[in-house]
């Protein structure tokens, strides 16, 4: 994913602006560890799990490709519309091919379905705000939840899911969940993924592979007993209890000084999550000091066979 940190707020405030809690989130250095908790909660999709065993990505080459999924999300979270737009058409056609058929149940998967999509969604921004309401400042006010999950809706309009699918307040998640939990299962690639995300490899680098294994502690932590006990990843309380301190100080620490330990250590971990968030530190006002919305965005910057690609993935569902 090619990404030009100079661009990241050229045109406008993006989709949410200075003012909103999605940018206090998602710019949080906590959002590293709602980040570990997403991805491997999206192993209890059975057709993600396929898709993403087939491509081999994870193993082949896992800092990388965690990288480009994290810088993604950070984008439209903090991009402006054109970067925003440009970063979920390239996402599209990264996923356009994964298509394979799911082993468990016999059926064919898509990485662009938007049920999966949905799935993805919805865990990465619970995820992301579950570990700033533990591990960051604490709970958003009543408003600024609310603003949270409108600003999620908003989002989801530039992956393949639903508006209307899409949970709009704590309740509807929690019933997302709910919804969503018979559905869920774990197959020996799923945990082998799963345990991989928690406790990487060293053969892939010793910075990568303890930098995963410390965050774990704290990813973990997060999850409910269920969750944890499916994924067969469970660990004592007091491991929860004796993570929660340290990741409390490591965060006030980081996020004290504008993120500057997490940027300067990138080039180590992520690189290209690095340069974004460097660049939402830095940026200038953009040209437009007013928001957009993806629809717009998508008129004035997106490509007609994107468009139609995005369009054909809804139908297809």
């Amino acid at each position: 994913m090619a990404f030009d940190p100079t661009s990241l707020r050229r045109d406008d405030y993006g989709f949410f602006g200075p003012d909103s809690p999605t940018w206090k989130v998602w710019a949080a250095p906590t959002a590293l560890i709602g980040f570990q908790r997403a991805v491997t909660l999206e192993h209890f999709d059975p057709f993600l799990t396929a898709a993403v065993a087939d491509s081999h990505g994870i193993y082949d080459n896992p800092a990388t490709r965690l990288d480009h999924t994290l810088s993604y999300f950070l984008l439209v979270a903090l991009g402006d519309g054109r970067t925003a737009i440009q970063a979920a058409e390239h996402l599209m056609k990264v996923h356009a091919p994964m298509t394979g058929i799911e082993p468990i149940s016999g059926k064919r998967y898509s990485a662009n379905n938007p049920e999966s999509q949905l799935w993805i969604h919805v865990t990465g921004w619970h995820s992301v705000l579950k570990a700033y309401e533990m591990f960051g400042p604490g709970p958003l006010s009543p408003a600024e939840e609310d603003r949270y999950w409108a600003d999620c809706v908003i989002a989801a309009e530039l992956q393949t899911c639903k508006p209307a699918d899409v949970p709009r307040n704590r309740e509807e998640v929690r019933a997302y969940f709910a919804r969503m939990r018979p559905q869920l299962c774990v197959s020996e690639r799923a945990v082998r993924a799963m345990h991989y995300l928690l406790w990487p490899s060293v053969d892939k680098g010793l910075t990568f592979a303890a930098g995963g294994r410390v965050l774990s502690l704290a990813t973990i932590a997060t999850l409910p007993t269920w969750m944890r006990e499916l994924g067969r990843f469970d660990l004592p309380r007091v491991v929860d209890v004796s993570a929660r301190l340290p990741w409390k100080a490591l965060v006030w620490a980081t996020a004290l000084r504008g993120n500057r330990g997490l940027i300067l250590a990138s080039p180590y971990v992520a690189k290209l999550t690095g340069q974004i968030l460097a660049a939402h530190a830095t940026a200038a006002p953009p040209r437009d000091r007013a928001t957009i919305t993806p629809a717009e965005a998508r008129e004035r910057y997106g490509s007609k066979g994107t468009r139609s690609l995005w369009e054909g993935s809804i139908a297809s569902a």
